[in-house]
């Protein structure tokens, strides 16, 4: 019997397909990289982005930004984990901790950056 990713010749049970630990783990790595991602792993690669981008020009619990250099930058509002609604109806959504709400201020395209309090929880 050959290893599966080696090819070298396999010495030990009779039902082993690799020759070492390194060889399996490379042998799955290889083959995950070759396979299309599911849709799984495509929303959660989005959430975990917009998360960092959130999170980077959020440092101080409340900021705002120019739509353009987030969406530059990778973020994707399409992807978002929930919303919350403030006593004014403006809707808020959410990658975990971090909201984000779309504004126009002097004709351009700007997002209000929040994060999650305790008040919202009600």
């Amino acid at each position: 019997m050959k290893c599966l990713f080696c090819k070298k010749e396999i010495n030990g049970r009779s039902d082993k397909k690799f020759c070492d630990v390194y060889c399996k783990s490379s042998y799955h790595y290889k083959k995950s990289k070759e396979e299309t991602p599911s849709f799984f792993k495509k929303v959660d690669r989005h959430l975990k982005l917009n998360r960092k981008l959130l999170k980077h020009y959020n440092k101080a619990g409340k900021s705002t930004i120019r739509a353009t250099d987030l969406v530059e930058a990778g973020f994707n509002p399409n992807y978002f984990t929930h919303f919350w609604k403030n006593k004014k109806g403006d809707v808020y959504l959410f990658v975990y901790e971090f909201g984000f709400f779309r504004i126009k201020d002097n004709g351009k395209e700007k997002y209000v950056l929040i994060k999650w309090q305790k008040f919202m929880e009600k």
